[in-house]
C-alpha cells in the first residue's frame, strides 16, 4: 500500500501547490505522511457529513477542496465545531488533506470538470496564470442552442440542490461560447465580458453586481450553489488517484449533499 505521502505527492503533482492563491490554506491538514493509505474519500467540503460517511466507509484519508482551517487558528479544541472534527479524524485515523485554489487553477482543475459536465469543449482560462492554467475556463458547446436550452442542459448535468439552477436573460438568446468558473465567481463578471462569451456559468451569484453586469449588455448567466458547481471535480481527483495507484489504492467520491440548502418553498406552494 502506498503511503500517505505517496498519494499527497501525486495530488501535488495534478494540483500543483504553488498555484494556490497566496490567503488560502492548501495541504495535509492532519495524518502522518508515513501511515499507509488503502483507501481515500474525495468530497468538497470537509464536515460532520463527509467525516460521518469517511468513517463508515473506513478510509484512512479524506481529500477536500475546501480547506477546513482557512483562517489562522490558535487551537482546536475538541469542544469547537472545527476542532471536534479533527479530533474526531485523528481518532478515528483518518488524514485530511485539501486542494482549494490550487485545484482550481489547475490543468485540468476544478472549472474545466465543471466545463465537461456541462458538455463544453475547453479552449482557454478565463483568467489566465498560463497558457493552460488559472481560474474558470471558456469553452463551446457542438451546436448552438437557446439560452433556455442550455439552463436546463446545466441542471441535468449537475447533482440536485434544493435552491437549483437559475438563468439570468434572454430565454431565447443563443448560446455558443460559454465561461465557467466553480465556485463564488461574481468577481469575473467583468472578465467573462471582455471574453465576449455568450453565457457565464458560476456560483454565488450578488444581485447588484449581478443585475448591473446584466443592464451593461453582459452575458447571459446561469447560477449554481456553490457545493453543485464544485462537485464535478470530485471525481476529477478520484481519477488522479486511480490512475496513479491503480490496484492499490480504493477511491470513493463522496454521495453527501452538502449544500447548506435543505428547504425550497414558495407562497404557491403552501396555498
Amino acid at each position: 500500500m502506498p503511503a500517505l505521502a505517496e498519494i499527497i505527492a501525486a495530488l501535488e503533482d495534478a494540483y500543483p501547490p504553488e498555484l494556490a492563491e497566496s490567503w488560502d490554506a492548501v495541504g495535509l491538514v492532519c495524518g502522518d505522511p508515513a501511515d499507509e493509505v488503502r483507501r481515500v474519500l474525495v468530497c468538497v467540503d470537509p464536515v460532520a457529513e463527509t467525516v460521518d460517511e469517511a468513517i463508515e466507509l473506513g478510509v484512512q484519508l479524506i481529500v477536500a477542496h475546501h480547506p477546513l482551517l482557512l483562517r489562522g487558528v490558535h487551537g482546536v479544541p475538541a469542544d469547537t465545531p472545527k476542532g471536534g472534527l479533527v479530533h474526531r479524524l485523528i481518532r478515528a485515523g483518518v488524514a485530511l488533506y485539501c486542494a482549494h485554489t490550487n485545484a482550481d487553477s489547475a490543468d485540468p482543475g476544478v472549472s474545466d470538470a465543471l466545463a465537461e459536465a456541462i458538455g463544453l469543449r475547453v479552449l482557454r482560462p478565463l483568467d489566465p496564470k498560463g497558457e493552460r492554467t488559472g481560474i474558470g475556463r471558456i469553452g463551446e458547446l457542438p451546436e448552438p442552442e437557446s439560452f433556455a436550452v442550455f439552463v436546463q442542459r446545466v441542471a441535468e448535468a449537475l447533482p440536485e440542490t434544493e435552491p437549483g439552477v437559475l438563468g439570468a436573460g434572454d430565454p431565447d438568446r443563443p448560446i455558443r461560447t460559454v465561461a465557467v468558473s466553480g465556485g463564488a465567481g461574481d468577481g469575473y463578471l467583468a472578465t467573462a465580458t471582455e471574453a465576449g462569451v455568450d453565457a457565464y456559468v458560476t456560483a454565488d451569484l450578488r444581485h447588484h453586481p449581478a443585475g448591473e453586469h446584466l443592464a451593461a449588455g453582459g452575458p447571459a448567466l446561469v447560477g449554481l450553489t456553490h457545493w453543485a458547481s464544485e462537485w464535478p471535480w470530485c471525481e476529477q481527483a478520484s481519477a488522479v488517484l486511480r490512475r496513479a495507484f491503480a490496484g492499490n489504492v480504493d477511491t470513493h467520491v463522496s454521495t453527501r449533499r452538502t449544500d447548506p440548502w435543505t428547504i425550497r418553498t414558495s407562497r404557491e406552494r403552501n396555498q
